[in-house]
């Protein structure tokens, strides 16, 4: 299977709180999966710290949406998070299932769909 996108679709009872203990690994894994790890390791805990302290508030984080091969995106107005790459291929497919399975992992219930991106995405 090939995708562009996939996406993690939480319950309408979501709080963004329950992703701060499980981001910390979901970046990194998206980071290591893509080859978008940053030389400095002080660079990466700086995207988990800025990132982690939105979530302890229960807001929407930054996610990671710089210029890269793949992106993990946080849209406004939905409960929901997805990666994004240019091109279609199995390699979003199988970080999808890797960060969902992290998901689950962490007692966080969701559906992963693909190929869904919207107007408002």
């Amino acid at each position: 299977m090939k995708a562009t996108s996939g996406h993690f679709i939480f319950t309408d009872d979501f709080q963004y709180i329950e992703l701060a203990e499980a981001f910390p690994e979901i970046l990194t894994t998206f980071l290591e999966e893509t080859d978008q790890m940053p030389d400095d390791d002080d660079v990466l805990q700086m995207f988990i710290f800025l990132n982690q302290q939105a979530l302890r508030k229960n807001e929407k984080p930054e996610g990671y949406n710089r210029k890269g091969r793949m992106r993990l995106v946080f849209p406004l107005g939905s409960r929901q998070f997805y990666i994004k790459s240019n091109i279609a291929g199995s390699e979003v497919v199988r970080l999808s299932e890797k960060i969902s399975k992290i998901l689950t992992k962490a007692g966080i219930k969701h559906t992963l769909q693909w190929n869904v991106l919207g107007p408002k995405d």
